[in-house]
Order: structure tokens, then C-alpha cells, then sequence
């Protein structure tokens, strides 16, 4: 593939990591970066991200969203697009990216907490049927759509599961929008695992291949993702990315977890579930290769469009 983005920005520790023997899912490797856990696979075929999402209806201490160039991480994009808008995106992608497999919504908001992620695939899915399409949800109103989810063609969801004891995602999550209600502290941590842990069911029962998003956060969650682990697998999940807390918001006073922490909890993650982990932290509106490739810049040009968002992680 042919292309004026920088070098690969994979550090050599990631490019020297040997491959699993056996790929988690072997229909998926190859062709979707985010559920392929051999090197090879990660490397081969490119995602766009659609930054088509608002809004939220969480509101997690890690979290802060912005519009910029700079950072490389979730909940950043470059400018909110509209579903018709997205399409363009799409066909442009195509044109300039001869490895894009997968199309995902992922921010920077919450593609369910409001119709724009489903539209904008429903559009996808007519004129371009050979693209996989992936969604990444906090969960929250995931039991709501899954039959919308499903009819739209979606075959990949990753949900953001932090904790599944409470007291501890009451720290992450403090607050929740819920059926026009704020729910605080225990009550809205109980709603929310709640539903993350039917609306993974349901997505499973349903045919989709189910990964979870787990933030490792020192001396909040650090100790808890086995348990983590553990209860989204029972649920249908079928791989897990434990995503080191990049301290910022109300968490920019913790440190980020070590290597030692981090091998800690990916080995208690995989005494249950498949664990990911060529993982980049992309962007809402990342195009390309993970950690080889970018043309965000050559899709969006010089349109900086900054609109507020209540946003989740």
C-alpha cells in the first residue's frame, strides 16, 4: 500500500513480539486489525473510524474528549461528521486506502446514545456490503439496539467494561444518564454493569463477536481484572484489551500503569478470555493501519468543525 504517512510508529519491543500460533478468530485475521491477535494479521488490513457520535450518557473520570490533530488516543477527532457526510469520508478512504476492511464508530461519543451510528451504517451497509462493520459501546443502552445492531449488519463490538464490582466502577463512572434520570455513585454503577453484562448476551446470542475494553487504572481497577475478565466471558465475550489509563480529567493525578502492573493484569485477564494486544489507542477518527499507517489528515484537509460533547470511555 502506497502511502505519504510517517513511518510505523510500533516501537520495536511491538514489532519484535512473536505471533500466537493459533489466531482467536481466524475468519477475522487478516481482515479486521482490532480482532486479529497474530502480528501479521494486526498489521495486514486497515479500519476508518466515522466520528459520527455526539454525545454520551456517562461520564467517566478518565474521560476528556476533544477536536484536534494532536493526540492519538480515544475520544479525539478532527471534526463531527453527519451520516451523509460519513459516506463521503468512506468513499474517499476507499480511494486512498487500498487495505480498508473495516468500518468503525467509536466516538466521540457514545454511538448509542443517540441514532447517528446507526444510520451512518445502515448507509454503509447498502453501498458498500463487503466492508466489516464494528461498534464500540459503553454498554449502557447496548440491550436497547441489539436487534437494531444486528439489522444494520454490525459484525464486531467492543464494550468498555472497567469494573463489574460496584464500589469500584462508582469511582471510574460516577455518574449515568438514565431513561432522563441522573443516577450517582452506586445506583448508576449498578445500572451500567448491569447492562453491559445483558447487552454482551445479547450481541453473542446474536452472532457478533464480542470484545471487551478494560481500562487499567492503578489503585481503582488494577487489582479486579481477573474478575473483569472473568464475568464479561461468561456473558459471550470472546476477547479482552486491557488498555493502560492515560492519567488526564479527574484520574490525571494517578500514574500510568507500569509494565509490571500491566503483565500482572493481562495474566489474570487470560486465565479467562483471549487477551489483545497490539492495541494503539486510536483516535475517533483514525484511518488505517494501527501503528503503520495514517490518512486522517489527507481525509479531513484543513476543516477543524469543534463541537462540545458529554462523553464517555
Amino acid at each position: 500500500m502506497t502511502s505519504s504517512s510517517p513511518p510505523s510508529t510500533m516501537c520495536p519491543a511491538q514489532a519484535m513480539r512473536p505471533a500466537s500460533a493459533t489466531p482467536a478468530f481466524p475468519a477475522l485475521e487478516g481482515r479486521h486489525p482490532c480482532f486479529s491477535t497474530t502480528a501479521e494479521g494486526h498489521a495486514r488490513s486497515a479500519r476508518l473510524h466515522l466520528p459520527v457520535s455526539p454525545g454520551c450518557n456517562i461520564a467517566c473520570a478518565f474521560c476528556k474528549r476533544d477536536f484536534n490533530r494532536r493526540d492519538q488516543r480515544p475520544g479525539v477527532a478532527t471534526r463531527l461528521l453527519t451520516p451523509d457526510e460519513a459516506t463521503d469520508i468512506v468513499a474517499r478512504a476507499l480511494e486512498l486506502c487500498s487495505t480498508l476492511a473495516v468500518v468503525g464508530i467509536a466516538g466521540p461519543g457514545d454511538p448509542l446514545a443517540s441514532t447517528h451510528a446507526l444510520d451512518t451504517f445502515a448507509l454503509v451497509r447498502r453501498r458498500w456490503p463487503h466492508l466489516i462493520l464494528c461498534l464500540s459501546t459503553n454498554g449502557l443502552m447496548l440491550p436497547a439496539h441489539l436487534d437494531a445492531i444486528a439489522d444494520v449488519g454490525v459484525a464486531t463490538l467492543t464494550v468498555t467494561v472497567n469494573a463489574v464490582d460496584p464500589a469500584i466502577q462508582a469511582q471510574i463512572t460516577p455518574k449515568i444518564a438514565w431513561q432522563r434520570r441522573r443516577l450517582n455513585g452506586i445506583e448508576a454503577a449498578e445500572r451500567l454493569i448491569a447492562n453491559q453484562l445483558e447487552g454482551i448476551k445479547g450481541a453473542a446470542e446474536r452472532g457478533l463477536t464480542v470484545k471487551v475494553n478494560t481500562v487499567l487504572i492503578p489503585g481503582v481497577n488494577d487489582h479486579h481484572i481477573g474478575d473483569v475478565a472473568a464475568q464479561v466471558a461468561a456473558a459471550g465475550a470472546r476477547l479482552i484489551n486491557v488498555i493502560a489509563l492515560i492519567p488526564q480529567h479527574d484520574f490525571a493525578h494517578l500514574p500510568a500503569p507500569g509494565m509490571v502492573m500491566r503483565h500482572r493484569a493481562r495474566t489474570d485477564a487470560a486465565q479467562h478470555l483471549k487477551v489483545f494486544t497490539h492495541c494503539q489507542r486510536c483516535r475517533a477518527d483514525a484511518c488505517g493501519i494501527p501503528g503503520v499507517s495514517d490518512y486522517t489528515e489527507q481525509l479531513y484537509g484543513d476543516r477543524l468543525v469543534a463541537e462540545p460533547t458529554f462523553s464517555h470511555g
